[in-house]
């Protein structure tokens, strides 16, 4: 991984970070009723499972591309169709600032929150998918090291603690701001049409 292509990674992970989802909104949800400061192991949680979904498709996909080049590419271009729904859904997705859902995030010590948020990424297909389609962009698969691995979690890991943890800044301590619905309308456009132009990328690019 170059310079050039590992800083493009960070800021991709970082707005993937902070893309309105489940991970998001219990964030939200916990950081209004507890704080920031409470929902830091939710937020390690969260970021822990994404690592494990990082490394998983690393290895899983240089498999697949130093043995089947041409089902990468179906690989690929379905990664690519798929950023593009996920951007359209978050366009057209109605407006919702509800946290009701995340209600029963409150737990009684740090391992169980820590759980709970490793629990939300996990079960969150389309986490697994959004590396899939995107580290294509950012590194060579079929000589891809362990070192670069290594700095893609690193890389990842930053940046998506630094996005989460912005997140539950801003709920705990601006709350009428991420309660607006113009606000949360501007972030899912935002979100969907960065998301959309991504798949479109990975899906031209030669």
């Amino acid at each position: 991984m170059t310079l050039e292509s590992g800083i493009t990674f960070f800021f991709a992970i970082l707005i993937f970070a902070v893309t309105p989802g489940p991970g998001v909104f219990a964030v939200i949800a916990k950081s209004m009723t507890k704080g920031a400061r409470a929902s830091v192991s939710l937020c390690v949680g969260m970021v822990m499972s994404d690592i494990v979904y990082l490394v998983m498709a690393c290895f899983g996909l240089a498999a697949i591309a130093s043995t089947w080049e041409g089902v990468f590419l179906v690989i690929r271009y379905v990664g690519a169709a798929y950023l593009i729904y996920l951007g359209w859904k978050m366009w057209v997705s109605p407006v919702s600032t509800s946290s009701n859902d995340f209600a029963q995030l409150e737990s009684k010590s740090e391992m169980a929150s820590f759980m709970q948020g490793f629990m939300i990424s996990a079960s969150n297909p389309k986490v697994i998918l959004f590396y899939v389609a995107f580290l294509p962009t950012f590194m060579d698969l079929t000589i891809l090291s362990g070192f670069d691995i290594v700095i893609a979690s690193v890389l990842a890991f930053t940046a998506l603690m630094l996005g989460i943890n912005l997140i539950s800044v801003c709920a705990s301590q601006a709350r009428r701001l991420m309660k607006s619905e113009r606000s949360m309308r501007t972030l899912n456009r935002t979100s969907g049409g960065i998301m959309v132009s991504a798949g479109a990328f990975l899906g031209l690019k030669s």
